[in-house]
């Protein structure tokens, strides 16, 4: 305290002392008060209030700060070992750092098996220093929002690897799906990460399209309800407050939108999508999220829709999704995607054009490198951009931050993190989930194999001894390949021999940019070998495939991962047919990306497994349904076509589709929700709780299921609704509810499926959101070809 104030302060006091009012104590100690804390540092007042007293105390510089990422240029900042130097903090970032990309790996973008990540350990020393610099020695102390992958598990060392989505979804269970992505947030969380680019929601229609193994396949209604369920297991309950409980993390939706049928099946393709195929097919999975969970950050798609991508268009990003949806949350970009609006969209001259063009659009934040967000600050000083409209984009980072609590507690705990990271429950919960996930394609009564005789069972398959987790994987601490979980399983009551048979590629590595394929006479030779190796078996188990290169993001033009073809690559069909030729029964495992167009295996093989990728445990899990230890109940999420001819191909087609082809067939190879089990099932005629409604009523859908035959099973009662009349065309079926059951032997049970005003509804020739009155037909069924129908009439 000044001299001068202080003895003004002293005067005050005796003048007062002096009359007789004893108010000296008083006088001083306010005068002794530090200043009033600030209120974003109070954690008592509202959120709102937060955000605009930190908002008004920020510089230009500090602002775009905020709406920028770190990822790759993270190295800027570690020693020669990839460790962190906090003395070079200040320098590299005076500003602060708003979002930090993926702590978890070394260095950005490169393949954890040149470089590897960083453990449960490093990870949370890591992201600790640069909180602790943060919120101590930058100017206001804003703490940093990390973001991690965890589309089928936390990608990350030492992490749980559940199946990838398109193996969830052929779980038709969201409440498995809502209790795998709590494990997930809860892996997240404890390494001090609060955000997760997940989940996926795009309808995927195109199967060329090497992400569609990202997908919970093509129905808007399924991915949906697996969506809805994905976000709550990974938000928890923010309904009361939007506030992120402890143990979770704010989840991010992806891709907003059209991603999903790319011209030509390649990544990044124009989505050739009119307006009502949109709103019909494209649109309702993220509408639902938002509608019901409180999502809080929303992901562009890189695709373009009628020549606007979406990181620049306006009426996707502020009339759709904020306007009529009604999102509250922050809209992030896909990795440069706002820099491409420049370099491969051409609709920018430059980054600084592309920046102002995202920003206007309504993207809050820059992913990975906010190279363009970059230019702002010189964009607002020349007037080119005024700052309201960055103060809008900071306001809703800086609110995810204070929701997410990084303010009071941005800190991760080392015992915790340990303690929760894949452990017992979690690898439970792997192996449940890679079950329930298999689906049976087709049985002729040779599965499941019997191990009374101690068989000797040839593994043959260049999938069989290793575990193919799929894209944006970690590096759980083991995987279970096939034949490890036939080994495990078998024990000493088989003779397990093992042949590769084939490779698929030179090299595995997703992150790997070039894809070889293996040399054709060494898979010649290798054939060779495997039939002699048949030859002294009773019977074969073949797992073929995909490698995580044969199908996978392309996201680059030397990072390609689409394909023209759905057959099988390389040798592995010549694989099968001579193993086939040995005349021993035969069982085909499918581990994959992508729908294969397997006609003559499916044709010929005794049985036929698809798997997808199964995650971690999925050696265990085959190895149960070959044995009979689970009975299979996994249902297909897409429709898997007979060839690349017959594309686009899914269940939901227009009346005037799929007249017919010359001399082949429009019919799939296997429907939407097909999937057998060891058990049989009758599903009856549905019922209507009443036969007329209102446009606004709701009706039930009652059908009974039985186990008709001799061990216990799943099965998924599947309802579907067709318009008979309308003022415009609809799909000849739309799936509109389902219930997974498990029935023991000779039990029956009645399902509820309740239908309201939304399963009715349509966009009307005015593009008007109604229910049309008119007779329905409502059918249930095991899958959408095998149906009962019921008329229900909406009147007036």
């Amino acid at each position: 305290m000044r001299s001068s104030a202080r003895l003004a302060m002293l005067a005050c006091a005796s003048a007062i002392t002096a009359i007789g009012t004893p108010l000296v104590a008083p006088v001083i100690a306010a005068a002794q008060q530090a200043p009033a804390r600030p209120i974003y540092k109070d954690a008592s007042q509202p959120v709102e209030a937060r955000v605009e007293d930190l908002l008004k105390r920020m510089t230009l510089e500090e602002k775009v700060a905020q709406i920028i990422t770190v990822w790759e240029g993270k190295t800027a900042v570690f020693d020669d070992q990839l460790q962190l130097d906090p003395k070079k903090l200040p320098a590299v970032w005076p500003d602060g750092i708003g979002q930090f990309a993926r702590p978890s790996d070394a260095r950005g973008a490169v393949s954890p098996r040149v470089v590897p990540g960083r453990d449960v350990r490093q990870t949370i020393a890591l992201v600790n220093a640069l909180q602790r610099w943060a919120t101590t020695q930058t100017r206001l102390g804003i703490p940093i929002l990390f973001h991690e992958e965890g589309l089928h598990g936390y990608a990350a060392v030492g992490a749980t690897s559940f199946p990838q989505a398109m193996a969830l979804a052929s779980t038709w269970d969201p409440g498995l799906i809502r209790q795998i992505n709590g494990v997930i947030a809860g892996e997240i969380r404890a390494r001090g990460v609060h955000l997760a680019l997940s989940p996926v929601v795009d309808v995927a229609r195109d199967p060329r399209w090497g992400r569609i193994e990202e997908t919970f396949g093509e129905d808007p209604y399924l991915v949906g309800e697996m969506g809805v369920a994905a976000v709550q297991g990974l938000q928890g309950d923010t309904s009361a407050d939007r506030l992120l409980p402890a143990g979770h993390v704010f989840a991010t939706l992806k891709h907003l939108t059209g991603h999903g049928q790319p011209e030509s099946g390649t990544n990044v393709g124009p989505a050739p999508i009119s307006v009502r195929e949109l709103r019909e097919n494209f649109f309702p999975p993220f509408e639902q999220v938002v509608r019901r969970t409180g999502i809080e950050a929303v992901m562009a798609s890189y695709n373009e829709i009628d020549g606007v991508p979406s990181h620049a268009n306006r009426w996707l990003l502020q009339d759709v999704l904020r306007g009529e949806w009604g999102f509250k949350g922050a809209i992030v970009s896909d990795y440069s995607a706002v820099d491409q609006l420049m370099s491969l969209h051409h609709v920018s001259p430059d980054l600084e054009g592309a920046a102002i063009r995202a920003l206007d659009a309504g993207v809050d934040s820059d992913l990975p490198e906010g190279l363009s967000y970059k230019t702002l600050v010189k964009a607002v000083r020349e007037g080119r951009v005024d700052e309201a409209r960055v103060d809008v984009a900071v306001r809703r980072m800086l609110d995810l931050k204070f929701r997410a609590g990084l303010f009071e507690n941005p800190y991760a705990d080392v015992r915790q993190a340990l303690a929760i990271t894949n452990n017992d429950a979690a690898r439970a919960l792997a192996l449940k989930t890679a079950q329930q996930a298999i689906t049976l394609l087709k049985n002729d009564g040779t599965l499941p194999l019997s191990l009374a005789a101690k068989p000797t069972i040839a593994v043959i398959g260049p999938n069989a001894d290793v575990a193919r987790l799929g894209g944006y994987y970690g590096q759980p601490p083991h995987s279970v390949s096939i034949l490890e979980g036939i080994r495990n399983r078998a024990g000493n009551r088989a003779n397990i021999l093992f042949a590769p048979g084939v490779k698929i590629t030179e090299n595995d590595d997703w992150w790997a940019d070039e894809v070889k394929l293996a040399d054709p006479a060494a898979n010649r030779r290798m054939i060779a070998e495997a039939v002699e190796v048949a030859k002294k078996a009773d019977r074969i188990v073949l797992a073929i495939g995909d490698t995580e290169q044969t199908s996978r993001e392309a996201w680059a033009d030397n990072h390609i991962g689409d394909r023209p073809s759905l057959d099988l690559v390389g040798e592995q069909q010549a694989l099968f047919d001579a193993l086939k030729a040995l005349g021993k029964p035969i069982t085909v495992i499918l581990i994959n990306g992508r729908p294969a167009s397997t006609v003559t295996i499916a044709e010929q093989a005794n049985a036929l497994i698809e798997g997808w990728y199964l995650g971690e445990q999925g050696g265990n899990a085959v190895a149960d349904v070959l044995f009979g230890t689970v009975n299979p109940g996994g249902k297909l999420p897409v429709t898997i076509p007979r060839n690349v001819g017959q594309l686009p191909m899914f269940y939901n087609h227009k009346p005037s589709a799929h007249r017919g082809y010359l001399f082949d067939t429009t019919a799939p190879l296997f429907p939407f929700g097909w999937g057998l089990s060891y058990t049989s099932f009758d599903i009856g005629q549905p019922r209507l709780s009443a036969g007329t409604i209102r446009p606004d009523g709701d009706v039930d859908v009652l059908v009974d299921v039985a186990n008709t035959g001799s061990r216990a099973g799943d099965e998924t009662v599947q309802v579907y609704v067709r318009d008979k009349v309308s003022s415009v065309t609809r799909p000849v079926k739309e799936l509109k509810g389902f219930q997974r059951v498990t029935l023991q032997p000779g039990e029956r049970r009645t399902v509820k499926i309740r239908l309201t005003p939304a399963s009715f509804q349509m966009w009307n020739d005015r593009m008007e959101r109604v229910v049309e009155p008119g007779e329905f037909d409502i059918m249930a069924g095991p899958n959408s070809v095998d149906l009962k129908t019921v008329t229900l009439t909406v009147k007036p």
